[in-house]
């Protein structure tokens, strides 16, 4: 691990002034503080924010959610709002990572962490996430647990939160503070496609601070869930998942939320499968003719063409189990 200067911020005032004089951003540090040790990254000043007061949970006026970017993940997870509104943001939170890193990990912190690609973390690899235009050793290497959403030439790399997932299916926005004040962001737009930037991760500027992360209102009734399938059955990442979000009324569905996790770049929106829902009644047919829309696009690698079929089946897995059968 490299030398490092350390600061406590009091106030998000101090905490800008001192990322705007080069430092990191740093709370449960569970992401940040492995990298640093495997000399991945290697900051010169790093800013405890864990001090500010950014950790409150609300349910707002309209009815939508409001996670500040320092709740814990575990706290999150058993907060009775997300439980009783959003049942598949508590329950990715609840598989992910271990009990002791969900109670040390933040929200902001979760959706800011950085790829488990076993490249990425191998300083001895190409990696063009951590050295642009060194190239992508997982292009060509062992790509099992590789994208086949979203890639480029440069990267392929999957983006390894479950709650990001549940935020792209809810259509979330990220709020944000920062040396020319306060702005928002879709959560769609927030996390970056690789292209030919990979190792820009995130639309956020220097020195810009996550303050929450908000769910809008949708309509109610609404069932919601979160289906994670992976090696094994505790502290492993997904090789698919699925967060799913219906409104039926009148026996119809009216609104539908899909996502999937563990197969893109980034968390990977559905919409051609949300589109193949809307206006039907729920059916075993119904799903799995609306799962087949889940690997548009998609581009298997070497080692990873048996995500395309796994993907379809852990969409439909999920639209059945939240949405029911006839």
């Amino acid at each position: 691990m490299h030398p490092f200067t350390y600061t406590k911020a009091t106030d998000t005032r101090e905490a800008l002034d001192a990322a705007r004089r080069g430092g990191r951003y740093i709370a449960g540090g569970t992401t940040l503080v492995d990298l640093m040790r495997e000399t991945v990254e290697h900051p010169s000043s790093l800013v405890d924010i864990s001090p500010l007061p950014l950790g409150e949970i609300i349910v707002t006026k309209s009815g939508g959610l409001r996670i500040g970017a320092l709740a814990r993940m575990s706290e999150a997870a058993a907060h009775r709002g997300v439980r009783a509104l959003y049942p598949v943001i508590s329950q990715a939170l609840e598989l992910s990572a271990s009990a002791q890193l969900r109670n040390m990990a933040t929200i902001g912190g979760n959706i800011m962490q950085r790829t488990r690609c076993t490249y990425f973390r191998d300083v001895t690899a190409p990696c063009n996430k951590r050295e642009p235009g060194a190239g992508c050793a997982a292009l060509h290497g062992y790509n099992r647990s590789h994208a086949i959403l979203g890639t480029s030439d440069s990267c392929v790399a999957t983006h390894p939160s479950d709650v990001a997932v549940s935020f792209t299916a809810l259509e979330a926005t990220v709020h944000l503070l920062g040396p020319d004040g306060e702005r928002s962001l879709p959560f769609a737009d927030f996390l970056l496609r690789p292209g030919s930037t990979p190792n820009r991760e995130q639309a956020i500027r220097p020195g810009e601070l996550i303050t929450a992360v908000e769910i809008p209102a949708h309509p109610r009734p609404l069932k919601s869930g979160y289906l994670k399938v992976r090696d094994r059955q505790s502290y492993e990442f997904a090789l698919t998942s699925a967060a799913v979000a219906l409104h039926i009324g009148g026996g119809v569905i009216r609104e539908a939320k899909v996502a999937a996790g563990g197969v893109g770049t980034v968390p990977w929106k559905l919409p051609a499968v949300e589109r193949h829902l809307i206006g039907e009644r729920p059916s075993d047919r119904l799903w799995a003719e609306a799962a087949e829309h889940a690997t548009d696009g998609a581009r298997p690698l070497k080692h990873n063409g048996f995500k395309a079929e796994l993907l379809k089946r852990t969409v439909e897995r999920q639209l059945r189990t939240v949405g029911g059968t006839k």
